[in-house]
């Protein structure tokens, strides 16, 4: 008996500061509602002209809401403050949970904010690189193409990239020209080879390749470059010269071409080109069989 008297008395104790927060904040309430209905009685016996009372109605009202919001902050600004740390604390607990989560969501806003790419294009990312099939908030995927950066055949694997790396990652789109691409590709040669020979053909070789939709292509360019506003680069084939060590020549091939036949038109101009000619010193230059040497039949 004595026992459930100390745990009611204890009890009560714990909540009276509650209670007191309570009788204050009721306390407030009610000598707002009292000031209000004593400012309404005065402002409608004293003041004569409509508009005026209704203004000095309304301007009455809004500051005594004013007045019982800071009275209510200064009743309960103990109890806000331990709430207010609490939701901090929450707020970073979870911030710190969920960090790859929202940087996939912000990659997902800056690549579609950005345009960076759509459906269907080749992108590289760090060391990732392929066409993309598939895109989310979370994660893009990607059917990978290689191996390395200068080829253009499909490994099989697809590979899914989190939308985080698109936060801190430059991201490559090879197909940014959309229904033509100008493909770049290079052959390398010694210095004593038969370079110059190589770039005739090999020009030769790429534009009977691209024969059948230059001209489509040009005029693909020509709009894109309107619509975008862009200095569109010729589209012709061309095969530039580089030095880039003391004794080797690098012939850099490009020319225009659908994106899914980058290699097939790559590999039948390369074909083309080594199958039939013979550029080293030590062999011909068009891949004739040089005469036999006389023999002695003495």
């Amino acid at each position: 008996m004595f026992e459930q008297v100390a745990a009611a008395i204890q009890q009560m104790n714990v909540s009276m500061p509650m209670l007191r927060l309570l009788a204050s904040t009721l306390v407030l309430i009610v000598i707002v509602l009292v000031l209000r209905a004593i400012l309404a009685k005065l402002i409608r016996s004293n003041i004569q002209v409509a508009e005026l009372r209704r203004r000095w109605l309304v301007q009455s009202r809004n500051g005594l809401i004013l007045v019982l919001l800071l009275g209510l902050v200064l009743i309960w600004g103990q109890e806000l403050r331990t709430l207010a740390l609490s939701i901090v604390a929450i707020a970073v607990a979870f911030v710190v949970a969920t960090k790859e989560l929202i940087l996939c969501f912000m990659g997902s806003l800056v690549k579609g904010g950005a345009r960076s790419f759509n459906i269907g294009d080749r992108i590289q990312v760090k060391d990732f690189r392929g066409d993309v099939i598939d895109q989310n908030l979370l994660a893009t995927t990607i059917l990978e193409v290689g191996p390395g950066k200068l080829t253009h055949q499909r490994t099989g694997r697809a590979t899914v990239i989190p939308n985080s790396l698109f936060v801190s990652e430059p991201v490559i789109n090879e197909s940014f020209t959309e229904d033509y691409v100008l493909h770049v590709f290079t052959v390398p040669f010694k210095r004593e080879d038969k370079w110059q020979l190589a770039q005739e053909i090999l020009l030769e070789n790429a534009q009977a390749q691209c024969e059948p939709f230059l001209e489509t292509a040009r005029r693909h360019m020509r709009r894109l470059g309107d619509r975008r506003g862009l200095d569109v680069p010729l589209v012709d084939p061309r095969v530039s010269i580089q030095v880039p060590v003391a004794g080797e020549i690098h012939l850099v091939v490009r020319y225009p071409c659908r994106p899914s036949e980058r290699s097939a038109i790559e590999q039948a101009i390369l074909s083309e080109t080594f199958g039939k000619h013979e550029f080293s010193v030590k062999g011909g230059s068009t891949g004739e069989e040089e005469p036999a040497a006389p023999v002695d039949t003495e």
